[in-house]
């Protein structure tokens, strides 16, 4: 399973080295592959230059591509910097088509210069990490930590500090206020007194940073902790609890002068909600093209099989709780789309033949790529349920509405994990939610892609879809 990161990522104290080396790179290789072409530097290039870097800068600022990779996953800085980069290209191709300036300049030079700043971006930042974390596992730019509370998140917060080394971090202690026999078992070696203790280690100057651990219902405390550790030059970080660390997606927000921490939201910004959308319309054109003369034969077996409709479109909940039409293969002798929806079970005589093979192969679901297309639906999200499902489980699931806070999709996390079909018991339904969410909270578009990989080998047929 997908794991949250209590760490997050902090500014990068090297930000301005990183934007003078992007623009040195930009703009140099360039100029080698105008040399190379023997081709003298217009003014033309010299536009085109300052249109890719402006471009560049302006989605990694917006994406944090500046920001501390030391904690991040090593795939997402390649992805968010050749995005980057591909909005630039794009906003070049844009202004050479409007400009019609594209007969001025060679092709040649512009293809080989996408390329080879791609290559040369992606890889000095990859050159750099693997530098760094070579001399942090060395113990070098290491930075000593110490962790206020042996509670489950700062257990959880010192297994990732101890199974990341290149990360640079060296747990040296933990500080808690109640009895040894209430703590756990986990880093008692490392347990070296109360809290006020350890705020006196961090007068002294032992820690570099110190993460306060406690529980949200310890307010009064972590105040006080607060204060005291307000004469200190030590870096201070609130670790949040077990409770608000599984929310949605928390991440603190300004509304004016006052910060608050937004537990209930989307993970999807302009950029990301964009990338994911255009993923979808890639997709479902593809994948729409491909099985158009299956489908075709799909609605000529069902008119074949039993009377009735080919389609069948049902109302279910989309983005934000609204109504939207489902499509899918007609498989049963009737339409329930009502108050009360009876789910398929094993066996149900309402059925087809042809039905029962179309929801156990999951055929059923391909009408759904158009609701895809139609930006009503993604191609990986959670499943939509019946809107009377929705209105039964969401007084009974903790957190159940949460999601919707994006588009249900064809295929999801919960699906690929085996919680797929009949929902007959309450622990079946809170399982599904609970993949969800996850889903929900580590988003990123090569989770997608992973989901839409394994979906193809095990979400399609599955021994709990009646």
């Amino acid at each position: 399973m997908v794991q949250l990161s209590y760490v997050k990522d902090n500014i990068n104290q090297f930000s301005a080295v990183y934007r003078v080396v992007d623009f040195s790179i930009i703009q140099i290789i360039l100029l080698i592959c105008i040399k190379s072409y023997s081709i003298q530097l217009s003014d033309t290039y010299v536009m085109i230059g300052l249109i890719a870097t402006i471009a560049f800068f302006v989605v990694a600022e917006s994406i944090q591509l500046y920001r501390s990779w030391r904690t991040s996953n090593a795939l997402r800085l390649p992805l968010y910097t050749f995005a980057s980069w591909v909005v630039a290209v794009f906003a070049v191709t844009t202004f050479l088509f409007f400009s019609k300036t594209s007969v001025e300049i060679s092709r040649l030079v512009i293809g080989f210069w996408f390329v080879l700043t791609c290559f040369s971006l992606i890889s000095w930042r990859l050159a750099v990490r693997v530098y760094l974390f070579k001399r942090r596992r060395m113990g070098f730019n290491s930075r000593k930590v110490a962790i206020f509370g042996l509670t489950h998140s700062g257990v959880e917060l010192a297994n990732q500090f101890q199974n990341s080394p290149e990360a640079g971090f060296t747990l040296s202690a933990f500080f808690d206020d109640r009895d040894a026999e209430r703590l756990p078992n986990q880093f008692n070696d490392k347990l070296q007194g109360d809290v006020n203790h350890g705020v006196e280690q961090a007068r002294s100057g032992r820690f570099n940073a110190v993460y306060i651990a406690l529980p949200l219902d310890a307010q009064k405390r972590i105040e006080s902790i607060l204060r005291s550790l307000g004469d200190t030059t030590v870096d201070v970080h609130l670790v949040p609890d077990n409770f608000i660390g599984n929310l949605l997606h928390a991440r603190t927000s300004y509304v004016g002068n006052i910060q608050t921490i937004s537990v209930y939201e989307s993970p999807l910004n302009l950029f990301t909600s964009m990338a994911k959308r255009l993923e979808d319309i890639i997709g479902s054109i593809m994948i729409l093209c491909g099985i158009a003369i299956p489908m075709l034969i799909i609605a000529m077996l069902i008119k074949l099989d039993s009377s009735g409709p080919v389609f069948f479109k049902q109302k279910r909940y989309g983005l934000d709780g609204k109504a939207i039409n489902v499509w899918k293969f007609r498989s049963m002798t009737v339409a329930d789309n009502g108050d009360v929806v009876k789910q398929a079970t094993k066996g149900d005589a309402r059925i087809t033949k042809l039905g029962a093979m179309l929801r156990r192969t999951s055929l059923d679901e391909l009408p759904q790529f158009i609701n895809v297309l139609q930006g009503q639906m993604s191609i990986v999200g959670p499943r939509p349920h019946a809107v009377a499902h929705n209105e039964q489980y969401r007084s009974q699931v903790d957190f159940y509405m949460l999601r919707h806070k994006v588009k249900p999709g064809i295929t999801g996390w919960a699906q690929i994990n085996g919680w797929r079909g009949e929902t007959d018991t309450l622990d079946k339904m809170e399982k599904r939610i609970e993949f969800d969410l996850e889903y929900i909270r580590n988003w990123s578009i090569l989770l997608d892609l992973r989901i839409i990989f394994l979906t193809i080998f095990k979400g399609f047929v599955n021994k709990n879809a009646y």
